[in-house]
């Protein structure tokens, strides 16, 4: 959540009441005179450590402890109800609990709600994708309108009949359109209800949609490889206030401009039209920015007198009659909302609300760049400035960027819903835990995703010139392309896919391609020794086999010969284990020939075993330990090729809960720890850990672990030395 002060775009007679001050209150601190109601009994089931239940179990096996951070006292939970859906189902919004909900209100006799379902049933089509839901709340209305709205409408997602009114009044809403969003948490993300009244409506909802819930947008450049395309200005056809002469954008052609759309009731405009003055001043004349500043309230008057009041009648405002401008610049949402124009006619900065110092330095270097004076370097002395303010000098870079899998990283937390999570957060963003960086008090959206200063260090070179040895970035990466979070990492393979040069060199088609791509694909597994089969497991992991056995894994095939397929190599390729590997389930096998590897076992997870097996192997470093990795970031990656979006649509926003239900190793690796940390396992007798000795265990080049068996077998080896123990076989 921002923290970017704003005021509504809008009088407050054109928000149409938006919905009630508990939904203003959980968005980012937008303007408003109304009270705050009860809001009754609402979905607020976690505790400021919630998520933590299991960390116990989990910090026992090296892996950072999961739980959630505090929640901030000004987010507001949704209040509980349930409805009847169209379809005659009953629908409970607790049960929408674990993902992300949008939440359109509407009442089907009102012409506004077809625009605006229009945009949901866009956005709704990514749902899956990006794991959210979309429930409607068909409101002041009956029956037989709703359900002939949602027919030629073709809204594809549960609709309630609310037509009594009673989850309207839980909401204390009065708007007879609106769209609010919850997170997987149950509290209000953002809400909309100040919905424009010309112009193409369906097309901003759905821009303003796709920011709120973190999807690409509508015109994403991404999408055909365009590397830097600054947007042209909007038509304007605002009238000066002392004259009413029409200013059209064309006559700010061959000077920079600076456009601002205000409301002279909002103190935010109030102290960003105070520092755009001296910003403005310090450039040179020849070169000096326009100042247009257009009022959203068109009462010349009271504009005039509130402006004198606070000394900022230095500029002649404009007005905007029939509010054109104000729709065709697509300010619908807060204000102040400002938009830096360079001498040919491109937007080449925007912004909405203002932050005081960080707003004004920023939009400082954008009107000194646009207009070609001097740039000042104005970075945070003391914290984090942000890719924003780094991309104002270096733009290829900061284009680059964005071409990037950094550069969404903490979007893929969010559609994950982890990005309350301590434990994944910090990978995610800039500067997590430290001076001036992301913190969750704050949450400043400046600072999420992997950015500039992440990899440069706070401030770049400039402040931090000694945080790249000799231009070598492969220890910076490792910070977090480590072997809990990043299984197959390879800096040779990974480096050009974030290098600045390399993208800039690519052409518009590869660059598109780098954008929809998830990176190398990398055998994940050891490569080395054949497959074994899952019963020479058996021995030595008795427990877990067990539990592996009774699993759907270990009765892969079985579904297969259900649904007559067990025939077919592409179904026995996810089904068996190591199709068509040394050692794996030979192809154009039959299954009865062949039942330990008729089935996904162990080596499908853990790598081929050959060289793990025996007496004389090495235990450490030639299988795959699960049990210290991250489920999301590593194991969903080995899950992953088979169970995708064509085979197991929307695992990967499950995999922790399908991980945790079959879960069978739970054992700290032995690669994490030295022996002496093994006195803490009782299982072990006491006699053999003094044997085997506090000397800590080596741990393998290729970084795979292993389990406490290791400590026994080296404590086997030197009984046997002393004559003390047959051999254990």
């Amino acid at each position: 959540m921002s923290t970017t002060r704003t005021c509504f775009g809008r009088p407050p007679s054109l928000l149409f009441h938006f919905l009630i001050a508990l939904l203003a209150l959980s968005m980012a601190s937008g303007c408003s005179d109304a009270g705050e109601p009860d809001p009754g009994p609402s979905l607020d089931t976690t505790t400021p450590d919630s998520g933590a239940g299991s960390a116990v179990e989990k910090a026992a096996t090296g892996k950072p402890e999961a739980r959630n951070a505090p929640r901030n006292p000004n987010e507001r939970p949704m209040p509980s109800f349930e409805g009847t859906t169209l379809s005659g189902t009953k629908l409970r919004i607790a049960d929408m609990l674990g993902s992300r909900l949008v939440l359109l209100l509407f009442n089907p006799e009102v012409e506004l709600a077809k625009p605006v379902a229009e945009a949901v049933v866009r956005v709704a089509a990514l749902r899956g994708e990006h794991n959210f839901e979309v429930v409607g709340v068909g409101i002041g209305s009956n029956p037989s309108a709703l359900s002939r709205f949602v027919e030629s409408q073709k809204l594809d997602f549960p609709v309630i009949d609310d037509s009594s009114g009673e989850i309207t009044q839980k909401l204390r809403l009065r708007a007879p359109v609106a769209v609010i969003g919850m997170d997987a948490d149950g509290y209000m993300s953002f809400g909309m209800g100040g919905f424009p009244e010309d112009g193409n409506v369906a097309q901003s909802v759905e821009s303003s949609l796709r920011e709120n819930l973190r999807l690409p947008p509508v015109d994403d450049p991404s999408t055909d490889g365009t590397l830097i395309a600054y947007p042209r200005a909007p038509t304007l056809g605002v009238s000066a206030m002392s004259s009413s002469e029409t200013l059209e954008t064309t006559d700010l052609a061959g000077r920079a401009a600076l456009v601002i759309f205000f409301l002279h009731t909002c103190p935010h405009c109030h102290k960003a039209l105070e520092a755009i003055r001296p910003m403005i001043e310090d450039i040179e004349e020849d070169k000096r920015p326009r100042l247009v500043a257009i009022s959203l309230n068109n009462t010349a008057s009271a504009v005039r007198r509130a402006l004198a009041e606070l000394g900022l009648d230095y500029f002649d405002p404009y007005l905007d009659p029939g509010q054109q401008a104000t729709e065709r610049w697509g300010v619908t949402g807060g204000v102040p909302a400002i938009f830096v124009v360079d001498p040919e006619g491109r937007i080449r900065h925007h912004s909405t609300g203002w932050e005081g110092k960080r707003d004004a330095g920023l939009l400082r270097m954008k009107l000194a760049q646009a207009a070609g004076a001097r740039v000042p370097m104005l970075l945070d002395p003391a914290g984090y400035s942000g890719n924003d303010v780094c991309g104002v000098c270096h733009e290829q870079e900061y284009a680059t960027w964005e071409y990037t899998s950094h550069s969404n990283a903490f979007d893929t937390l969010v559609a994950h819903s982890a990005d309350r999570r301590t434990d994944c957060v910090g990978c995610h963003v800039v500067g997590f835990e430290e001076k001036g960086g992301y913190d969750f008090a704050r949450r400043p959206a400046h600072l999420e995703n992997v950015g500039c200063e992440s990899c440069h260090g706070r401030g770049g070179p400039h402040l931090s010139p000694g945080f790249v040895t000799e231009g070598d970035y492969q220890a910076v990466c490792a910070t977090c392309h480590n072997k809990t979070h990043s299984l197959g990492f390879d800096y040779d393979a990974f480096h050009p896919r974030i290098s600045h040069d390399v993208i800039a060199a690519m052409s518009k088609s590869e660059r598109k391609a780098l954008a929809g791509d998830g990176g190398p694909k990398r055998d994940l597994l050891p490569t080395q020794g054949e497959y074994v089969g899952s019963n020479a497991c058996q021995s030595c992991h008795p427990a877990e086999f067990e539990t592996w056995e009774k699993s759907a894994h270990g009765h892969a095939v079985a579904t297969l010969e259900a649904q007559g397929k067990a025939g077919e190599p592409e179904c026995l390729q996810c089904h068996t284990t190591a199709y068509a590997k040394p050692g794996g389930f030979p192809a154009d096998a039959a299954v009865s020939a062949h039942p330990d590897l008729a089935r996904v076992g162990c080596e499908s997870c853990h790598g081929p075993g050959s060289e793990h097996i025996g007496e004389s192997a090495r235990r450490v470093g030639t299988i795959l330990s699960l049990g210290d990795k991250c489920d999301s970031c590593v194991i969903l990656k080995i899950c992953g090729t088979c169970h995708d979006d064509a085979n197991d649509p929307g695992f990967e926003f499950k995999v922790e809960e399908r991980i945790e239900a079959q879960r069978h190793g739970t054992i700290e690796a032995a690669a994490t720890r030295d022996g002496s940390s093994a006195a803490a396992h009782p299982k072990i007798p006491e006699r053999l850990l003094e044997l085997a000795g506090p000397r800590p265990i080596p741990a393998a080049s290729s970084g795979y672990a292993h389990d406490d068996r290791i400590l026994l077998d080296e404590a086997f080896e030197r009984l046997e030395r002393h004559d003390a123990l047959p051999d254990p076989g």
